[in-house]
């Protein structure tokens, strides 16, 4: 973890959740699946006036009902009672009955009538002789809610299937308006403005414009008897205008480091006139280069601080008003300039860098190897070696400070690659051979695919070894921010080049006399045809790798 000393704002204990369950009620129709919303009360506390799913807190009651439930085999004491939980509030909301006779029928309008929604439930079902359908009730995702809000729910979004034959009535106290909507028109009305959802609401409709049936869903639930996805979100500002964010999305990490409380206080919005900080020991600087090989651009790192000096990762190209926004936020007190690898919007910055600092601070790396293209030539000033520490110390009023990058050899990307890791606040710097968003090129001979793998597999142990929690890519957003996710990105990434190469190898199978160009065109028919040109230089570094391996 970063040290709390490094986090940019004070730290704060976010509000305690509270247990609630809420439920999808779905039925098919010939446009699709249509799911049963209500409108919340203007003076609720929680959301109001947003459209919703029927819900609300777990009580003890729920929990000492599991006698008066059928359930599956699988499903766990904390689902049975989630399940209750949102069978009851689907009454006292709505009216809606997912219960079963003793003779296994299912609930109708007598049951409804017969029962009070103001009256405990389970007791009420129980002298009906009614069972509570918990068995067909699923769990289809985990939401927190986000840290920075006064008002926090751990709740379970559950889907069930609407029992045939009931129509909703909403209570008119806590619910209005009850309505069956396709998961696309309820979007599109948002968007339109005639339909306030809020952010998990958005994203659980989202979600089901994947499934063309109830089915599909309750089959998909069913074969895991898990959450599908489990989010805390978190909120960031774009544009000046708050913006939430999932796991899976690109910002996430990068929130999660700079503003781990929830804070709503970091600006995700590109640009290259400022130095970005992320932690008081970290700031970004993005060169003003963007474009389809380099994203939002090369991101340069400054780490340490005013008492230590700082250490220059990737100057970038050489531009000299880029340069000179790096030697500023240094307070041109720069004490050594690392490359990570020679290519041309990474090195070429760093001699004119050296030039603008009194000290002279030393150019390091690795040189580039012979198979370098002419432009992507480059020589340190020393050669680093793997594992080397590279260290800053320096004195505050609470004593010695220290902050030390441990050098990783990782060639693929190309023959000179270096990863670095600060050690005391278990950060990855990890250059190109881990991207934000994309995949990195492999461009032979100075690429080599199964030394890239291999360099995952190094990475992915050093986040073990080093409890590395975040990953800072020379291109794109901070990645990481909840636990294990840094090593998981790397295991996607070595998944996702293994599945490339698998498809490459049906291609030639299928394809022996094809050109490159006919491969490419088919290993990569996913992905835009103007980066084919791009992609094809990976393709052979595949193509290397998989003729190495028959030889």
């Amino acid at each position: 973890m970063a040290r709390p000393t490094q986090l940019l704002h004070p730290q704060r204990t976010p509000v305690p959740t509270r247990p609630a369950a809420t439920v999808l009620l779905l039925r098919d129709t010939a446009d699709g699946i249509e799911v049963l919303m209500t409108r919340r009360s203007m003076t609720a506390s929680f959301a109001p006036g947003a459209y919703v799913f029927p819900g609300g807190g777990v009580d003890a009651l729920d929990a000492a009902s599991h006698a008066q439930a059928r359930r599956r085999a699988t499903q766990s004491e904390l689902h049975l009672t989630q399940a209750i939980a949102a069978i009851r509030e689907s009454f006292e909301e709505l009216g809606v009955l997912l219960a079963r006779r003793s003779d296994g029928s299912p609930a109708d309008h007598s049951d409804i009538a017969a029962l009070q929604r103001n009256k405990p439930f389970a007791q009420q079902c129980q002298s009906r002789d009614l069972v509570l359908a918990a068995d067909e009730v699923f769990v289809l995702a985990h939401w927190i809610t986000d840290r920075d809000l006064l008002r926090r729910f751990d709740v379970p979004f559950l889907v069930a299937r609407m029992p045939e034959g009931q129509t909703p009535v909403a209570d008119e106290a806590e619910q209005f308006e009850p309505i069956w909507v396709r998961p696309a028109d309820a979007l599109a009305r948002h968007r339109e403005g005639r339909f306030f959802i809020i952010f998990p609401t958005i994203r659980t409709l989202e979600r089901l414009l994947d499934y063309p049936s109830v089915d599909a869903v309750l089959q998909a639930c069913a074969a895991t008897e898990q959450p599908l996805w489990t989010s805390c979100p978190r909120a960031g500002l774009l544009g000046g205008h708050e913006a939430r964010y999932m796991e899976q999305d690109l910002p996430y990490g990068e929130l999660a480091l700079v503003c781990p409380d929830g804070q709503i206080m970091h600006a995700l919005d590109w640009q290259c006139e400022a130095p970005v900080a992320l932690l008081k020991n970290v700031l970004r600087l993005t060169a003003p280069n963007p474009g389809a090989m380099t994203g939002p651009g090369t991101n340069g790192y400054l780490v340490g601080d005013p008492n230590t000096g700082y250490i220059a990762i990737d100057p970038g190209p050489a531009d000299n008003e880029h340069l000179e926004k790096l030697w500023r936020a240094a307070g041109g007190d720069i004490r050594m300039i690392v490359c990570t690898h020679s290519h041309p919007d990474h090195s070429p910055g760093a001699a004119p860098l050296q030039a603008m600092c009194t000290a002279r601070p030393p150019i390091l790396g690795l040189p580039s190897q012979p198979g370098a293209r002419q432009h992507s030539q480059f020589t340190p000033e020393r050669a680093l070696a793997h594992e080397e520490l590279l260290q800053l110390a320096g004195q505050t009023q609470d004593g010695e400070i220290r902050h030390t990058l441990k050098v990783l050899h990782t060639p693929g990307h190309a023959a000179n690659h270096l990863c670095l890791v600060l050690l005391e606040d278990g950060l990855l710097f990890s250059g190109d051979h881990v991207l934000c968003g994309s995949t990195t090129v492999v461009d032979p001979p100075d690429g080599d695919m199964t030394a890239y793998l291999d360099s995952l597999d190094l990475l992915s142990a050093a986040c073990t070894r080093h409890c590395i929690e975040f990953i800072l890519p020379a291109h794109g957003h901070v990645m990481g921010g909840y636990e294990g996710e840094a090593e998981a990105a790397i295991a996607r990434l070595k998944a996702h080049r293994l599945q490339r190469e698998a498809k490459i190898i049906r291609v030639m199978q299928a394809l022996p006399q094809g050109s490159l160009e006919d491969w490419v065109a088919q290993a990569y028919d996913d992905v835009p045809a103007r980066m084919w040109p791009v992609a094809k230089r990976s393709l052979l570094a595949h193509v290397a790798r998989i003729e190495a391996s028959f030889s």
